[in-house]
C-alpha cells in the first residue's frame, strides 16, 4: 500500500480496465490544459476532448501523475466500457415535475425504482456502486455491445427521467476515493459491474436517423464547375456522415480541410460546403454547436494554406 489514498484508488480503477485521468483537486473539472496536445491533429482546436484522448490504464502514468499533487479521478465511461447511472438528489427548494410528483419520487433512485416498476423489473442493486457527496448514488454497468450510447441528462426532459443522468460515450464520472468540497466519493457496493439491463439499453438507445440525402447539390452552380469538385463534395460529406464514434471529429476536420481548398479557389462557395458538412456531422451525431466550431477553424486553416483563384 502507498500512503497516497487518491494513488491507490487511482490504480484500483486502472487494475480493473477503467482509463483514468486527473481532476483539480477538490473539483469536477479535468486538470488537462484545454489546449492539450492532441494525437491526432496537434493542438487541440478541432472539438476532440483532451480528457477523454489522454485517459490512460498505464500504472507508471497514474503513478507519476498522482504524485505530483492531490488530483481527483476522472473515470472516461467511454473507452472504460461502462455505462453509469447517476442518482441525484434535488437542490434545496426544487419541486418534482407533475409526472414524477404523482409517483411520490423525491430522488434519482425512487424515479429509477418507479421505473423498474413500471418495465416489472428489479432494481439494479447488486452492480458496482459509489455514494456521492450530495447524497446521490452512482451505478456502474457495463455498456452493452454494438449499442452506441451517449450521456442523457435527467433535468433537460431526456433520458431515463427527473434527477438521473446516465454518462457513456463522451463522458465521465469522478471515480470513488476522490474529494469534493473535503467529502468523499465511497465504494457502497464492491463488486464487478453488471450488464446494463436490457430496458434500460433500450430506453437509453436514440431513435435510428432516417435515411435521407445528407445534402442536395445546387445544379445551378454545379452544372458550371468541374465534375471532380462536385464528386469530392459528395465523397467528402458521405465520409463524415458515416464515421463512427472516436473519429467524427477528425474526419469531419479533414473533410474541412480538403473541401477548403476548392473554397480558396473558388470552386465552391463557403455556404455550400458549411451547409453540406454541418448536415453531415449532425447526421453522425455531433452536436450543432460541436460541428460548427470544427468546421469554422478547419475551413479558416485550408483557405489561408490554399493558392486563391487562377493561382490555383
Amino acid at each position: 500500500m502507498t500512503g497516497n489514498p487518491l494513488l491507490t484508488a487511482a490504480l484500483a480503477a486502472v487494475e480493473r480496465g477503467w482509463h483514468v485521468f486527473p481532476l483539480l483537486p477538490g473539483s469536477k473539472r479535468p486538470a488537462l490544459h484545454a489546449a492539450a496536445t492532441c494525437p491526432r491533429t496537434g493542438p487541440c482546436t478541432t472539438g476532440h476532448r483532451g480528457w477523454e484522448q489522454r485517459a490512460t490504464l498505464d500504472p507508471d502514468i497514474v503513478r507519476r501523475t498522482w504524485s505530483h499533487g492531490p488530483y481527483g479521478i476522472g473515470l472516461a465511461t467511454g473507452p472504460s466500457g461502462l455505462v453509469v447511472v447517476d442518482l441525484d438528489t434535488p437542490k434545496p427548494g426544487t419541486t418534482p415535475p407533475a409526472e414524477w410528483a404523482d409517483e411520490r419520487a423525491t430522488d434519482g433512485a425512487d424515479v429509477l425504482a418507479a421505473l423498474c416498476e413500471l418495465h416489472g423489473r428489479p432494481y439494479p442493486a447488486g452492480t458496482y456502486t459509489v455514494a456521492t457527496p450530495s447524497g446521490g448514488t452512482h451505478l456502474y454497468f457495463t455498456a452493452p455491445m454494438g449499442v452506441a450510447l451517449r450521456n442523457t441528462a435527467g433535468q433537460r426532459g431526456s433520458g431515463l427521467g427527473w434527477l438521473i443522468d446516465t454518462r457513456a460515450g463522451g463522458g465521465y464520472v469522478v471515480a470513488a476515493g476522490s474529494n469534493l468540497a473535503g467529502r468523499r466519493y465511497d465504494v457502497v457496493h464492491d463488486a464487478d459491474p453488471a450488464p446494463l439491463p436490457d430496458w434500460v439499453t433500450r430506453l437509453l438507445t436514440p431513435p435510428p436517423r432516417p435515411v435521407t440525402p445528407v445534402f442536395r447539390l445546387d445544379h445551378r452552380t454545379s452544372a458550371t464547375r468541374p465534375a471532380y469538385v462536385d464528386a469530392a463534395l459528395r465523397n467528402e460529406t458521405a465520409n463524415v456522415a458515416d464515421a463512427t464514434e472516436g473519429t467524427r471529429n477528425w474526419t469531419l476536420t479533414r473533410a474541412a480541410r480538403a473541401l477548403g481548398r476548392f473554397v480558396a479557389n473558388g470552386k465552391l462557395s463557403r455556404a455550400e460546403v458549411e451547409s453540406a458538412l454541418k448536415g453531415a456531422a449532425e447526421r453522425a451525431g455531433l452536436t450543432a454547436r460541436e460541428a460548427n466550431a470544427t468546421i469554422t477553424n478547419a475551413l479558416n486553416w485550408s483557405i489561408a494554406h490554399n493558392p486563391a483563384g487562377d493561382a490555383a
